[in-house]
């Protein structure tokens, strides 16, 4: 019987590239009350990000437990030795301690960036093996073994469900019960619409009684108790009767950790710089005690008044991107520490913004009324607790603030450094000359990229609202479709926002949206002087941004999976729209082959004609995003999915074979790398920073040293907060 071999985008390679989150300087140059704040934020931030494990898959929080046990009695470089003589190889060591580092990256046992499911790359019995010939078997034979039993299953599967996130028979998803589908879904979105409740911070849990389906909606909160507490003037859990289906709102969904948050957010109050950080610290702890998204809306529109602090963070619900119907927000948190050089140019952008936002290829009408002049600062991340580390955010993401209160915009210096240096040989799919200049302007390029899509993309557009009262807040007797000519005939009414409306689609769409934007932009020169960029350098940055873009399209097939026609990572899927359109401008613009490498296996090659970038590149684009943006304006969710659909279809017809390129894709592919982030000790009056080396032991090392002051309670938390909930999934 020949053994299937395993595809390899399920494993992570041994010599996936593990980076320490450089942040000393940064940590340095804090007085003693700001390394204080900074300490309690981030204890707020990792105490909560543990909810990701809960959130991400049924077996995520066993299998962290586990590791922490096995590594909080052993060293990896002692358990090394445990591992001979169990009989693993070096290599298979080495391939658990890539699991575990994975494991601790991620939040879970799916990639972050791209949702497939990752296993150990050894076999189960030496695994098995090795797990039993720990010290924390040893001590603990019985809690051990029944520990490993309860995961040890899930850990190795690769049923087709389990593979990738997903909703229904899709793939696996916790933030549903196993039996819920997409129609499940949309009814639980119009009853919280109904009662003006987000979806932000729930879970959503179907049973059966006496033949009929009813759903419990449970809030994530310390609160355990559904009455009203001290507080607040009433509680808005109960049972309800919705469209002849009963609905539950209940509390307490990560109570534990949730209580952990509010307790550290309060001590962090101590040390705040002013009343905005205090205030906004107290409606955030009020948030995560009584489940309310309404306080941390409030928290939210102190944090954006809190102008250029000193260490700035942001922490909740937030990212709709792995809820597969794209409304309840993964928890993350983070602080950090401005970069001021840096943040002056970003500075600069702000102060350009009203000039280059009438740029933009949609009618006035579309833009808001008054461009709300956001903070935008370079960071050095000093924690990032969540699923993963992006490079840049635009928050908060609640589209009423946004519109009429502001944002923020933060770009993550020390994590473009680190994420984004990249080597000659590993550069897949370009030409050889290509090569040198990419590598050269990468950094640059995707620094201007950056700073145009968090500050102008996301930052930019208006959605058309006729609110509860009837009041429009444009001119619907005068605003016309510029796609159409005629009066706008569509709008968001109510409670209907951005993600409730435009559902699963809405955050690749969006992400698309502020991608297109950033390519449109970069074209103009004032921009580039900005970054410091002028001459055959302002060229060249511009070149190398978009032939950066048509590659990270092809590359983005790699989270494609052709069994569920899915995507699964909205940025990625956003990339592939704009190679797609960039493709049908035709003129040469883009060019996409397959060829066979120099090791005689497929292989593609992607081009960009530099001299048509400002002429038929620039049109295709001004076109496509006048589009996305009266879309999205308008509401038109029919037009806007099938739009957005038809361009991400992956198909082996036409004139490029997708299908086959996304092997070759696959073929060829490089692991994302991963962060080792330090942690902060209080030692007497001051904060201590304790760095790792930038290595799969660094990575858990800086986990089993997180958590060392209540492990044994947390652990108990975690697993019991798992069974509470196991029977679930079935």
């Amino acid at each position: 019987m020949e053994l299937k071999m395993v595809d390899s985008q399920y494993y992570l390679p041994n010599d996936i590239g593990i980076s320490a989150l450089d942040c000393g300087e940064a940590f340095r140059l804090l007085s003693p009350q700001e390394k204080m704040y900074a300490h309690y934020l981030s204890r707020a931030a990792w105490y909560g990000g543990l909810a990701v494990l809960l959130q991400t898959s049924p077996e995520s929080a066993n299998i962290f437990v586990l590791l922490q046990k096995i590594f909080r009695k052993q060293t990896p470089a002692q358990l090394e030795q445990v591992a001979t003589t169990a009989g693993l190889s070096s290599e298979e060591y080495q391939a658990f301690l890539v699991y575990a580092a994975g494991l601790y990256a991620n939040m879970g046992n799916y990639k972050s960036f791209g949702d497939t499911k990752f296993i150990p790359n050894l076999p189960k019995d030496k695994l098995d093996a090795l797990m039993k010939a720990s010290q924390a078997f040893q001590d603990q034979p019985s809690d051990m073994k029944a520990l490993w039993d309860s995961c040890s299953c899930r850990l190795y599967s690769l049923e087709d469900r389990q593979k990738q996130l997903g909703l229904g028979d899709k793939g696996i998803t916790t933030y549903f019960s196993g039996n819920c589908c997409l129609e499940d879904a949309e009814l639980a979105q119009k009853f919280l619409d109904s009662k003006k409740l987000s979806a932000y911070n729930t879970r959503l849990f179907k049973r059966e009684n006496g033949g009929k389906a009813c759903y419990e909606v449970r809030l994530a909160s310390a609160v355990q108790k559904d009455c009203a507490v001290e507080g607040e003037c009433n509680s808005c859990c109960g049972s309800f009767n919705f469209e002849d289906t009963e609905f539950t709102v209940k509390r307490g969904d990560y109570a534990p950790l949730m209580e952990k948050v509010s307790h550290y957010l309060d001590k962090a109050q101590t040390y705040a710089a002013n009343e905005n950080q205090r205030k906004m610290l107290e409606e955030y702890s009020r948030s995560f005690t009584l489940g309310s998204i309404e306080a941390h809306k409030e928290g939210s529109r102190h944090w954006i008044k809190d102008k250029g602090p000193i260490v700035e963070s942001y922490i909740g619900f937030i990212e709709s991107y792995r809820d597969p119907f794209g409304s309840r927000g993964e928890f993350e948190g983070f602080v950090a520490v401005v970069n001021k050089a840096m943040s002056e140019r970003f500075a600069k952008l702000v102060s350009s913004a009203e000039v280059l936002l009438p740029e933009l290829p949609w009618p006035r009408e579309y833009e808001k009324d008054t461009f709300l002049k956001p903070d935008f600062t370079s960071l050095d991340v000093l924690t990032f607790a969540g699923s993963g580390i992006p490079a840049g955010i635009n928050i908060p993401n609640y589209d009423d603030i946004r519109q009429s209160e502001g944002f923020k915009n933060v770009s993550l210096g020390n994590v473009l450094a680190v994420a984004y240096a990249t080597q000659k040989e590993k550069l897949t799919f370009l030409e050889e000359e290509d090569k040198d200049l990419f590598i050269k302007w990468k950094g640059p390029s995707f620094e201007v990229q950056v700073g145009l899509h968090e500050l102008l993309g996301h930052g930019s557009g208006k959605l058309f609202v006729q609110d509860d009262k009837g009041k429009f807040n444009f001119d619907q007797t005068k605003v016309t479709n510029p796609e159409t000519g005629e009066l706008v005939s569509s709008w968001y009414r109510g409670s209907e926002t951005w993600d409730s409306k435009f559902s699963t689609i809405a955050s690749s769409y969006e992400e698309c949206r502020a991608e297109c934007v950033g390519l449109h932009l970069c074209l103009n020169n004032p921009v580039l002087s900005i970054f410091g960029h002028e001459g055959q350098d302002a060229e060249d940055v511009v070149y190398i941004n978009w032939l950066s873009m048509v590659r990270a399209g092809l590359l983005g097939l790699e989270f494609y999976t052709p069994e569920s026609k899915s995507w699964r990572q909205a940025h990625m899927q956003a990339r592939f729209v704009i190679l797609r359109v960039l493709l049908e401008a035709g003129e040469g613009l883009v060019g996409l082959e397959e060829v066979t490498g120099k090791d005689g296996k497929p292989d593609a090659r992607i081009t960009l004609d530099r001299s048509k970038i400002h002429t038929v590149g620039k049109h295709a684009i001004h076109r496509f995003l006048q589009k996305l943006q009266v879309l999205k304006s308008t509401a038109d969710v029919e037009g806007g999915r099938a739009m957005y659909n038809g361009y991400s279809a992956v198909g082996d017809d036409g004139a490029h074979n997708f299908l086959r390129l996304r092997e070759t894709v696959l073929l060829r592919k490089e692991a994302r790398k991963m962060f080792v982030q330090a942690n902060s000790r209080v030692n007497g009056d001051s904060v201590e920073l304790v760095e790792y080396e930038g290595s799969a032991a660094g990575l858990i090392r800086s986990f089993t040293e997180r958590f060392e002051e209540d492990a044994e309670k947390l652990e108990a938390d975690l697993l019991e907060m798992s069974k509470r909930d196991s029977p679930c999934w079935c």
